[in-house]
């Protein structure tokens, strides 16, 4: 998994409370097991016409945040069916963080598990970064998790909480498979002990 240092880029608003995982990324698309390929298909049917055609209005299809690698949202994101899908299309996208003031909690649990940083913050700080990222291209923010600190385009600064084990992880780009390979002489040790005591296993 990619590590998670700071972050600088465009980020984009989407003013919408209860985004659920259908609307990040439809069912139909859930066929694949691979975690690449599904940035196209982000917010599918608020991105694309029936017939394909982008819709002008979305705010992903505008220029100014065609690149956007953060997400400013509503309240009870990545709501809905526990897909893990969602985060994968988010990341696939370029997104690395979404902030919103409260999310699903499968949702957030699989961010983390994806290189994705999701900060819950209080509505007045939200309204702000929503504020910052209708500026569009020239507004750029800067996610610092070691500090874990959002600066913004004007300079200013607000401070967010995060899970101290959950930090460690995507500092190091640690997800479930790598936090095991860290242990994995322990592993072999008791793999070579086991098959001496018990050679018919």
């Amino acid at each position: 998994m990619e590590k998670f240092t700071v972050l600088v880029g465009v980020a984009a608003p989407l003013p919408m409370i209860n985004v659920d995982t259908d609307m990040i990324i439809p069912k139909q698309f859930l066929k694949t097991i691979k975690r690449t390929g599904l940035g196209r298909n982000l917010f599918d049917e608020m991105r694309y016409t029936p017939d394909g055609k982008e819709i002008p209005d979305f705010v992903l299809n505008k220029a100014a945040w065609r690149q956007a690698k953060i997400l400013v949202a509503g309240a009870n994101f990545g709501c809905g069916s526990s897909r893990e899908h969602a985060p994968w299309a988010i990341a696939d996208f370029g997104i690395r963080c979404v902030i919103a003031t409260s999310f699903a909690d499968i949702f957030y649990n699989n961010c983390f598990k994806n290189g994705i940083l999701p900060i819950k913050l209080p509505q007045e700080q939200v309204d702000k970064l929503m504020d910052d990222a209708s500026r569009g291209a020239n507004a750029t923010v800067t996610i610092d998790l070691e500090a874990q600190e959002i600066r913004g385009p004007d300079g200013g600064c607000i401070r967010f909480e995060i899970d101290p084990f959950r930090k460690h992880c995507l500092l190091n780009g640690l997800d479930d498979i790598g936090l095991t390979l860290q242990k994995q002489d322990r592993i072999a040790a008791f793999e070579t002990t086991r098959a001496a005591a018990q050679p018919w296993m």
